[in-house]
C-alpha cells in the first residue's frame, strides 16, 4: 500500500532531475545564461547540484520499495 506513493515520488524526482541537468547542459553547451543577473559559472554549479539531489532523492524513494 505504501509503495505506490513511493513510485510517484521517486518518478517525479527523477523527471525533476532528470530535466534539470538536460536543461542545464544545453544551455550551458549554448553558452546561454542558466539564470539572469548571476554568474554563469555559479548558476551552472547550483543547477546540477539541484539537478543531482533530486536525482538522488528519487533514487532514495526507489530504493525504499
Amino acid at each position: 500500500m505504501e509503495s505506490g506513493p513511493a513510485i510517484f515520488a521517486g518518478t517525479v524526482f527523477a523527471l525533476f532531475g532528470g530535466g534539470l541537468m538536460i536543461w542545464t547542459a544545453t544551455r550551458v553547451r549554448r553558452r546561454e545564461s542558466v539564470a539572469e543577473g548571476v554568474s554563469p559559472v555559479a548558476s551552472a554549479a547550483l543547477a546540477v547540484l539541484a539537478a543531482v539531489a533530486a536525482l538522488t532523492a528519487g533514487g532514495w524513494c526507489f530504493l525504499r520499495l
